[in-house]
């Protein structure tokens, strides 16, 4: 049988790897994926989606126990039925999953599925993998092409103080896809993962403890963000430690044993779940990497601002090359390659303006400088910051936690950063991320009308008090 010949093989169908191929077909090329599980990655399946659906049901069940608070009632007491809000967050991946293949078929993208390893720089060996089902997929088979593009991902890291047994100390995927809810958790690390499961847990009726090394919560972000996060987690009832590590877990009881090492000393927690939130590791093994010679570099693929690695033909987008390690960013740089390749003249990535989005109640989104960045970088600043306690339609909705901070240069009035916690501060950082990819300045936002009541007049008022000019606080 011959082997099918490609001008261009993806590896690898999340978010970067099947958005990439699209945008391939769409120029022309003869495109081929390959996909060792399901389409669409882990973002798809076991990672973004399926994790705002468990959010969602954790913020429906929020409301419902403060429904008085919205002048109603509802008789007896809330029940959650753990399995079905599992089973729910199962239909909506599916969903999305059978969504990616119809796209594949109408851009006519050929997939196999296996798992591929590099033979030569244009010629890969597919053989047969298991899904995290536990299905066998793919048959043996040879594939060739002029450009291939390693868009792998990646998987939970894991620590030698946590050593993954999928059932007492579990990643992100036993936590989403568990059908019995542990009584308490004890969450490592306070990155996106990390407080995203701990309002999930909470929310189900778990007992949560979020210990992080670093001195605060979400440490990636402004820190007026983390004190705000920690306030309104405080007042949840979600615990947390912050400059605290874990020694060790004792697995060997009915419970996990956590040692817990913080400034005062080592203390015992006692859970029923130890959950590994700290990041995750580029998916580089047994691709055959080695055997053509890619330069690999801690886990993470060595490129240029093209994507290309140092094998002519070879490319490389998403989690594998390495931070920011999210979805839209693959996306952006599957696109940027394969203009690239197709001859066009893509623009570059700025990656100082990409936007970061999490999750919990308040959510919290950003995107640019921090306050403490903009000022190591040497510039004078002008910062503001609009409560959304003074916003009348955070007050209507009955969420009027967190407030949208922004950061200008004082000299030129260029948008340094933005900063949101609050009420679908998600769907409201896309404004900032645009208006500085124009390079909108200060009095252009604040020349800009913003509808009324809603949450992204919040964005005009931060910056009219960034400039002494407030109106409604």
């Amino acid at each position: 049988m011959a082997t099918p010949k490609y001008d261009l093989i993806v590896i690898g169908s999340g978010p970067g790897g099947y958005e990439c191929a699209i945008r391939a077909s769409q120029l022309g090329l003869k495109t081929a994926i390959v996909e060792k599980d399901k389409l669409g990655g882990v973002c798809t399946n076991i990672g973004c989606i399926p994790t705002k659906a468990l959010l969602k049901s954790a913020e429906v069940a929020h409301e419902v126990r403060h429904i008085q608070d919205f002048g109603l009632t509802v008789n007896g007491e809330l029940e959650i039925p753990f399995d079905n809000v599992i089973q729910r967050s199962r239909k909506v991946a599916d969903k999305m999953s059978r969504g990616v293949g119809f796209l594949m078929q109408k851009n006519k993208i050929d997939v196999h599925y296996g798992f591929a390893r590099f033979v030569s720089p244009h010629r890969l060996d597919i053989q047969p993998s298991v899904t995290f089902e536990g299905k066998e997929i793919g048959e043996p088979k040879t594939l060739e092409a002029d450009h291939i593009i390693i868009a792998t991902g990646a998987r939970p890291r894991e620590l030698p103080a946590l050593p993954l047994d999928g059932k007492k100390i579990v990643s992100y995927k036993e936590a989403m896809l568990q059908t019995n809810r542990p009584e308490s958790l004890l969450i490592v690390g306070a990155g996106a993962i990390g407080v995203e499961f701990a309002y999930f847990y909470h929310n189900m009726g778990t007992e949560v403890t979020i210990v992080e090394l670093l001195d605060r919560l979400v440490p990636m972000e402004d820190a007026d963000i983390s004190k705000e996060l920690e306030r309104a987690f405080r007042r949840q009832g979600i615990k947390f430690m912050t400059g605290a590590s874990v020694e060790k877990v004792d697995r060997r009881g009915k419970k996990c044993k956590v040692t817990v090492k913080t400034a005062k000393g080592e203390e015992i927690i006692e859970v029923s779940q130890v959950l590994s939130a700290v990041g995750v590791v580029g998916n580089v093994e047994n691709l055959g990497l080695e055997t053509i010679g890619v330069n690999v570099e801690r886990n993470t693929i060595v490129v240029d601002e093209f994507y290309r690695t140092n094998v002519p033909g070879v490319y490389a987008i998403g989690d594998v090359i390495g931070p920011p390690q999210l979805a839209h960013v693959a996306s952006h740089e599957g696109i940027i390659c394969v203009e690239k390749i197709a001859g066009l003249d893509p623009h570059t990535l700025d990656y100082n303006n990409i936007p970061a989005a999490t999750y919990c109640q308040p959510q919290i989104a950003s995107v640019g400088y921090t306050e403490a960045q903009a000022k190591e970088a040497g510039y004078e600043v002008k910062v503001g910051k609009f409560p959304f306690s003074a916003s009348g339609k955070a007050t209507a909705i009955g969420d009027n936690t967190g407030f949208v901070k922004v950061i200008y240069d004082a000299q030129y009035g260029e948008w340094l950063g933005c900063h949101i916690i609050g009420h679908e501060a998600t769907e409201m950082i896309a404004e900032a991320v645009v208006a500085r990819t124009l390079e909108t300045t200060a009095e252009e936002i604040m020349a800009s009308v913003h509808p009324h009541p809603t949450l992204s007049e919040a964005i005009v008022e931060a910056t009219l008090l960034a400039y002494g000019r407030p109106i409604n606080f």
